[in-house]
């Protein structure tokens, strides 16, 4: 954790829910700062010894703050500070769902000395919403861009790291949805991943030589992600 990293914890539906709120570093400086969106990241397998801080959570990130979104990492059910106990999902994509909804709440930041006197707060139900995932929270992820859409509130766009396919049952993805995959992933082949995106004609990105975890490659994840921003609309200068 670093200066812009704050912790904290809401209510949730089944007791607290603990998150990391990492902000952009131009924040830091200038409150009055322009921020692009609200990203939120959703960490591997709970059962597995995923958290909100893997390197790969952590990672997606701190991508997601250099292109001038806040960041939001909750940890599952049952891990850290968040009550519960594993759900296999569905209570993960309703705690999901919940927290959207706080980021999405001007008055849920106010409450917060690190946000509370920053403008961006009073447009927070305006700002586009990214949804991330890395393995298990990528399948969590899916289902959440599905529910939102349902609802009428689309996220702005879905990222997915390690891509569960195979392992659980993805929700279809929006043919934007950027993919990211290592070419060595032994717990989630490539194949697996290829075969559940060919019929959807979505486009997989391949890191060559990395395994499930990135070693040595999580700067890969973050040229991708934030090169894939590269010609998107900017509500800043609309």
């Amino acid at each position: 954790m670093n200066s812009r990293t704050k912790l904290i914890q809401i209510d949730g539906i089944v007791g607290p829910i603990e998150m990391s709120i990492d902000l952009p570093d131009e924040l830091k400086n200038d409150p009055d700062f322009a921020v692009r969106g609200l990203a939120l990241v959703a960490h591997p397998h709970p059962l597995m010894g995923g958290t909100m801080d893997n390197k790969v959570a952590q990672t997606m990130a701190r991508s997601f703050n250099q292109l001038g979104y806040v960041s939001v990492r909750p940890n599952f059910r049952g891990v850290g500070g968040t009550a519960g106990v594993h759900d296999d999902g569905v209570g993960e994509l309703e705690d999901l769902l919940h927290v959207t909804e706080w980021m999405q709440t001007p008055s849920s930041w106010s409450q917060f000395e690190v946000a509370a006197s920053h403008p961006w707060v009073n447009s927070a139900n305006t700002l586009p919403l990214v949804v991330s995932g890395f393995s298990f929270g990528s399948f969590v992820g899916s289902h959440l861009v599905q529910r939102l859409a349902e609802l009428g509130r689309p996220a702005e766009r879905l990222v997915m790291v390690g891509s569960a396919a195979g392992k659980w049952t993805l929700a279809q993805a929006p043919s934007d949805t950027i993919l990211i995959h290592g070419e060595l992933d032994e717990t989630i082949p490539l194949i697996d991943v290829l075969d559940w995106a060919r019929p959807q004609e979505l486009t997989v990105q391949v890191v060559p030589g990395a395994d499930h975890f990135f070693h040595r490659r999580l700067h890969c994840i973050r040229n991708i992600i934030t090169g894939a921003w590269l010609g998107m609309p900017d509500h800043r200068k609309q």
